[in-house]
């Protein structure tokens, strides 16, 4: 039978999507269920955690999820280069089963507690590869594409958990929170079902010494034959990646140690740049809302436990809705000016007169300005902020109408969030890490994700009882800070393949990067171009008028590499 069932060029990569996405919605799925679980009655009864003292073991209960998921990322670090990226998603599909089971199953605190961190080792595990698999086979042009629609899928997921919880509400008893745990299993059967079959990363297997594999499925993803001068050119460049890294990577001891090697290859730099993204998705304050809105809005707004499962359910819809933008628009827009973008749209947005109107009838116009706006994220907080706290000191009757203007803005927040910040922070750090630490690269951002969305998940209950309306505040000010980070030091990866990233850190480009017209360009430099054109028609010629030349081309590439940048092409 043919690999792949006789798959080949975009369908291959459409069922390579397909896996990765399920893994993402399976964790939107988990991210989102906990919420509604949390607010159940059965639930808090059998676990003693409805007492106001029980708040604090409520919220580590819920996060410390979290905490397994941040050593799930850790782990990743060995075991993805160690297993390859379809290993690595099957084990922690694998150990999440047992997790959920281990959930469904509890009858106490303890239990829960260890199904929750389990299911969180899983879940690191994936999250840190699936978007590295996804963007080392995919095209420089579908990358951002597919990596957001694997995002968007993963909102999809919180949707669905949203309406599932809020669905199960009314049926009372245990299975109002058991069996929206149990349907996560329909994101496993799907991932055990694609996943075995699959190609494998053709960079990981390039470096691992698997070339002449790699090269047939570089060949099956393109729908062209291995001596192709596309796929030629494409497996010289993945290979001259890995051998320069191979000369040149620093081992983590030596990072740490604040060495730099000696091909300049700036490691540090783009594993902070990385992490920093995943970092500041967390620090927007994302995860105050999406494992607790409808306690937010029991207990900041006052209202029903009821219409809180609503708004909640309705907010992912328009969550999910929002977040379309984002696929046309990642390439366009180029991933900085996604971040900002999400951060900047204020001026643009129309509300209606009356807040509590605005939730559903705005309407929005996207600008197309490059200059940063004041932030959305920022001001939506801010206006969270103002509202709750003048619901807290007005009588009864005004409070209530105030409180319930601040859900347009919990809504608007979503919007925001949604186009720029769900699915760049993922996307970022499997572009702009080097070959040998790209797997490393995105274990160490999700690492960060995850152990910062621990701590706001295990503040938020206390935050809210304890400081009220002041606990908005500290995303508020975060949010503020966003907008000039990423206009400063954050290179452009959109339209480049992933050696041209490689190219721009030899080069050494200034840490302040908006001065650099080619690190900020959404276009492709025309260096880059002319480089790549110059490599094809060079290996078109030699395939041409003497195929066993190319190959011992090929078989030099990796005696090629002292010098750096693109002198190799002249050596050979």
């Amino acid at each position: 039978m043919a690999p792949y069932f006789g798959l080949t060029g975009g369908w291959l990569t459409f069922w390579v999507s397909v896996a990765c996405s399920t893994d993402m919605m399976l964790f939107g799925y988990d991210q989102g269920v906990f919420g509604g679980v949390v607010v159940t009655d059965d639930y808090l009864e059998l676990m003693d955690l409805n007492r106001p003292s029980r708040t604090k073991l409520l919220g580590t209960i819920t996060a410390i999820y979290d905490v397994g998921c941040f050593f799930g990322a850790i782990a990743a670090f060995s075991l993805g280069e160690m297993l390859g990226r379809k290993k690595t998603i099957l084990l922690g599909t694998t150990i999440m089963s047992i997790g959920a089971i281990l959930q469904i199953a509890a009858y106490g605190v303890p239990q829960m507690i260890v199904g929750r961190i389990v299911a969180g080792i899983g879940n690191g595990l994936n999250t840190a590869t699936a978007p590295v698999w996804q963007a080392e086979t995919s095209k420089a042009a579908w990358r951002g594409k597919l990596v957001v629609i694997e995002m968007i899928l993963n909102i999809a997921g919180f949707s669905m958990s949203n309406w599932v919880t809020y669905g199960f509400s009314f049926a009372g008893g245990p299975v109002s929170w058991r069996m929206p745990l149990v349907l996560q299993f329909i994101f496993i059967f799907v991932l055990f079902a694609t996943t075995p079959w699959l190609p494998e990363s053709p960079r990981w297997l390039i470096a691992h010494g698997r070339v002449e594999e790699a090269e047939k499925i570089i060949a099956d993803l393109e729908a062209k034959t291995v001596d192709d001068p596309w796929v030629v050119t494409e497996s010289k460049e993945i290979q001259w990646a890995a051998d320069f890294e191979r000369e040149n990577g620093m081992s983590w001891t030596d990072l740490l140690k604040g060495r730099t090697g000696a091909g300049n290859t700036c490691t540090i730099r783009r594993l902070i740049l990385g992490a920093g993204t995943q970092a500041m998705q967390q620090l927007a304050g994302i995860n105050v809302t999406s494992y607790y809105l409808p306690t937010v809005l029991v207990e900041s707004v006052k209202l029903e436990n009821s219409m809180a499962r609503l708004l909640a359910a309705c907010n992912s819809v328009s969550y999910l809705l929002f977040s379309l933008i984002g696929i046309p628009n990642v390439e366009r827009w180029g991933r900085r000016k996604m971040m900002m973008y999400a951060a900047g749209m204020l001026s643009n947005v129309t509300l209606s007169s009356h807040p509590s109107q605005s939730m559903l009838s705005n309407s929005f116009q996207f600008s197309q300005t490059n200059s940063p706006t004041p932030a959305g994220q920022c001001f939506c907080y801010l206006m969270i902020t103002i509202l709750i706290r003048y619901s807290e000191i007005l009588e009864e009757s005004a409070a209530t109408k105030v409180a319930s203007a601040s859900i347009a803005f919990f809504f608007l927040y979503y919007v925001f969030f949604g186009i720029g910040w769900q699915g760049v922070p993922w996307l970022y750090p499997t572009e702009i890490n080097s070959l040998a630490y790209r797997t490393k690269g995105a274990a160490l951002g999700t690492a960060t994700n995850w152990i910062l969305n621990f701590m706001v998940v295990e503040i938020t209950p206390i935050g809210i009882q304890s400081l009220k309306w002041r606990f908005y505040i500290i995303w508020t000010i975060f949010n503020a800070s966003f907008v000039p980070i990423v206009y400063l030091f954050y290179p452009e990866t959109a339209d480049r393949t992933l050696e041209d990233i490689d190219r721009l850190f030899r080069d050494d480009p200034h840490i302040f990067v908006f001065r650099d017209k080619d690190a900020i360009s959404e276009k492709r430099p025309l260096k880059y171009e002319e480089h790549y054109e110059n490599e094809r028609r060079r290996n078109s010629s030699i395939i041409s008028t003497n195929p066993e030349a190319m190959k011992q081309r090929l078989a030099s590439m990796s005696k090629a590499n002292e010098d750096g940048g693109w002198a190799h092409v002249e050596k050979v």
